[in-house]
């Protein structure tokens, strides 16, 4: 079984392309930050993920997150190794999301949404009346979401 499950945050915003021919398909890049939970004395307590994501949870990542957003995502891990023009061999892991989620504490999300209402949107505003951490979708975005 090749599974994994990430929380953290995106390093900086995702780049979105799109695949060539008669149904092309977005394919959607980007980073993610995740603390350690543990780490030794001298060593790094954050682990960079490179990720990609394909169809519409690439537009789905694309349209809803940003540089600092924090994300869920669970996927599987691929190995991109190759042989470089030097003829050295180069190992690369990248993490395929198959599943992304809004992560976003209430406090985040409120300085967030107050700082994209200063620009004109993006993300979902979150439920100010409610007392508890989930954001608020907007209505009529249905066809935009990647799960339904």
């Amino acid at each position: 079984m090749n599974k994994v499950i990430l929380m953290g945050n995106l390093t900086r915003d995702p780049e979105i392309r799109y695949s060539q021919g008669e149904n092309s398909l977005a394919i959607a890049r980007f980073s993610v930050a995740v603390n350690r939970r543990f780490s030794r004395q001298g060593d790094t307590d954050t682990d960079f993920f490179n990720c990609t994501a394909f169809g519409r949870q690439a537009e789905f990542v694309e349209r809803y997150f940003k540089q600092g957003s924090r994300i869920l995502l669970s996927g599987r891990i691929q190995n991109d190794n190759y042989t470089n023009k030097n003829g050295e061999k180069v190992y690369s892991v990248q993490i395929i999301a198959e599943e992304v989620e809004f992560a976003e504490r209430k406090s985040t999300a409120d300085a967030n949404a107050a700082s994209q209402n200063s620009f004109g949107g993006g993300a979902p505003q979150p439920n100010a009346a409610a007392n508890d951490d989930f954001m608020n979708i907007p209505d009529g975005i249905e066809d935009g979401l990647p799960f339904n």
